[in-house]
């Protein structure tokens, strides 16, 4: 079966923003690697401890995966986001407290509610930057 995994880039605080994810998704991280583990990197570096990769399995098939972006590539600019992340809920209870969890500190788009597409449905931008999206389909 064919799966797709979300990459965030970020400007330094990915694993910031991943402790955050992982306290309302629970899991453990399967991987964490800084920029000073493959490059060489002294520890007074500003990137070495930066994050290269971080994963979070979230269900079965997803691995929710990001990286700060070096300084030399200059910054993401968090408030142009083209894309969301959908993340399929299996109750209305628990997009609910998806919802709530990880929208807190940020700025919602759509309240949690009925769609005209039969969904239960609401979208945000997190406390980074990040879209989201949160649906349950009782059609599952």
């Amino acid at each position: 079966m064919t799966t797709i995994n979300p990459w965030i880039n970020f400007n330094g605080n990915a694993e910031e923003a991943f402790t955050f994810y992982k306290s309302i998704f629970g899991g453990e991280f399967t991987k964490i690697i800084r920029f000073k583990d493959i490059s060489g990197l002294k520890e007074s570096d500003p990137e070495a401890n930066k994050i290269m990769l971080i994963a979070l399995p979230i269900g079965k098939n997803c691995v929710l995966m990001a990286n700060d972006v070096p300084a030399f590539m200059g910054k993401v600019n968090e408030n142009e986001n083209r894309s969301k992340i959908l993340v399929s809920a299996e109750s209305k209870g628990e997009a609910d407290a998806l919802f709530n969890g990880l929208s807190a500190g940020g700025q919602v788009e759509g309240q949690m509610g009925d769609s005209p597409w039969g969904t239960y449905f609401g979208m945000f931008r997190d406390k980074y930057g990040i879209e989201w999206m949160i649906e349950f389909s009782a059609a599952q």
